[in-house]
């Protein structure tokens, strides 16, 4: 038997090589390696336009690269079915956000994540589905909010329930895309701590979160990456990436980078 040409041997969770993505001439990626490992938790990190949300969608299966090798979950893209992929793959970002209907209560939209769908009619769930849905919400803290409306959740609350939503079809690799926007203190370390016990759960899919500010690491991240003007600076373990000078070469900025009992912190260097 012929095997599945779309199929690699590979202990990669997402393998991507000299991989370029060109828009109007212009590359949003040039030339990116990079490999996250099972069970590893991943940050990027980079100034706005360096490529975070690009990389993602290259790595989630849902923006076809101009150049390059990408193989996730043993699947090279462009040889199988992206479609299918996608289910095993949970992706939060803030045009899921505002894709979903506001008039959908919290339980729906966590519901709709069994089948990455938009919408709940457009498949049944069974009994364990809905089990599913309320334990998950109960676990993020809003397990009285299910009957909300998702349009009336604060913002703090409904980046919870996305993320409750992306858990829901128990994926094989989470992506979660600068989930802390627009979030403030309190909301923003409420996001942080369900991070945090995530990273820590060994049942946890390979995880990586794109964010601008280092203080919204979660305690628990292994990897780090530093992207910049569409390349990978930097990649590796988040104690070996994560310095002073890496980071201010990346944002261009003299920045003192410090880890204190696993949280993050990045400040103008003193002169």
């Amino acid at each position: 038997m012929t095997p599945d040409a779309g199929v690699v041997a590979a202990p990669s969770t997402v393998r991507l090589r000299d991989v370029a993505v060109v828009r109007d001439g212009r590359s949003l990626l040039d030339a990116v390696d990079w490999d996250v490992g099972p069970g590893e938790r991943w940050v990027v990190i980079g100034p706005n336009g360096s490529g975070k949300t690009t990389l993602l969608r290259v790595a989630g299966m849902r923006l076809l690269p101009t150049r390059g090798t990408v193989v996730v979950l043993g699947q090279r893209y462009g040889s199988t079915d992206a479609r299918a992929l996608r289910t095993r793959v949970a992706f939060v970002s803030q045009t899921l956000l505002r894709s979903l209907r506001p008039t959908l209560s919290a339980h729906d939209v966590v519901l709709t994540g069994r089948y990455a769908a938009l919408e709940p009619w457009w498949h049944r769930y069974a009994a364990t589905d809905h089990e599913r849905a309320a334990q998950l919400l109960d676990t993020a803290g809003l397990g009285d909010a299910a009957r909300r409306e998702f349009g009336v959740l604060s913002e703090g609350e409904r980046q919870q329930v996305l993320l409750a939503r992306a858990l829901m079809a128990e994926p094989e690799l989470l992506l979660l895309d600068e989930p802390a926007a627009g979030l403030d203190l309190g909301a923003r370390e409420r996001l942080v701590a369900r991070l945090t016990a995530l990273a820590d759960d060994p049942r946890t899919p390979p995880l990586v979160l794109v964010t601008h500010h280092a203080e919204e690491i979660p305690p628990g991240t292994t990897h780090a990456a530093l992207l910049r003007g569409g390349r990978m600076m930097q990649a590796g373990p988040v104690g070996e990436v994560l310095t002073s000078d890496a980071v201010s070469a990346c944002f261009d900025v003299a920045v003192s980078v410090e880890c204190t009992g696993g949280r993050w912190a990045a400040r103008a260097a003193a002169t």
